[in-house]
């Protein structure tokens, strides 16, 4: 029992990327479940895949319209979940540094149903694809979602990777994409219809917020500003010295955040990281 009491505790202080790790894992162990008994029975599929996947057929989609969510918490096999799972971890975390949780979960439910959607009219409209009966599972578009939200967001930041070294975002997505185009002819033609839209969607999202003029510098600008409360008597003197020194923090808070957007956190020295921590604690 303390195993499974300290599973839900670590789901319950977890944050959202942990939790839909947790629960696209959770779900699978459900349906391998699910398929061992009916194995045993001589089952031809697992009735839960059946029923909360996403078919290419209208009309069978049609029967099952919430198909277009849930096929992303679903996964093929034990591959497919382990690599789904760990790019969301190392992406989804990264995500949520610059963005909220609430956005974070944004993104991977509107961006799988937006691959979803792409998913269905592909398959539909293309004469590849006639004659043909899939059904699509995984999170990989919500994933691509949170993926191109963030590479678009900022496209310049370097991450190290070993025997390779510093590689800026916008390669990485590049890379992503290149795939997915390559992969439309492909036998997974289905799933790369899918991670497209969702990568359509984080970059459309983080678009529009962009054309707003809201960038890194003054949204964390905003975060690190003092509310000021009024005084009844203010000499004038003591306050002209208060708004100097006032400008000249923040002006020093603006370069130090737009080297993060440049060049990510790990690149601050450490006078710059601690005057960002006690500026934050202001």
């Amino acid at each position: 029992m303390s195993f499974i009491n300290t599973l839900k505790n670590k789901y319950k202080t977890g944050t959202i990327i942990e939790k839909l790790i947790y629960l696209n894992i959770a779900i699978f162990l459900l349906t391998l479940l699910i398929t061992v008994f009916q194995g045993l029975y001589k089952g031809e599929q697992n009735f839960l895949v059946a029923w909360f996947s996403l078919d290419n057929n209208l009309d069978a989609f049609m029967t099952k319209p919430w198909s277009i969510i849930s096929y992303g918490f679903l996964h093929a096999d034990f591959i497919h979940l382990i690599f789904n799972m760990i790019t969301l971890y190392f992406i989804g975390n990264l995500f949520i540094q610059y963005f909220t949780e609430k956005q974070a979960l944004t993104f991977y439910i509107l961006g799988t149903l937006f691959g979803g959607f792409l998913y269905v009219i592909s398959q539909n409209y293309f004469p590849l694809f006639e004659g043909r009966n899939t059904t699509l599972v995984g999170a990989s578009a919500g994933i691509s979602a949170i993926f191109i939200g963030i590479a678009t967001y900022m496209p310049h930041y370097q991450i190290k990777i070993r025997f390779i070294g510093f590689v800026k975002f916008w390669h990485l997505a590049a890379i992503w994409l290149a795939f997915d185009v390559v992969g439309l002819i492909g036998t997974n033609a289905g799933g790369s219809f899918s991670h497209l839209g969702g990568s359509l969607f984080g970059y459309l999202y983080v678009q529009q917020a962009s054309n707003k003029k809201t960038n890194i510098s003054t949204l964390f600008s905003s975060f690190f500003k003092r509310k000021e409360k009024p005084l009844k008597t203010v000499h004038k003197s003591a306050k002209r010295k208060q708004n100097i020194v006032k400008n000249s923090s923040q002006k020093q808070i603006d370069v130090i955040l737009d080297k993060i957007s440049k060049s990510g956190y790990d690149t601050l020295t450490k006078t710059e990281k601690e005057f960002l921590f006690k500026q934050g604690k202001r």
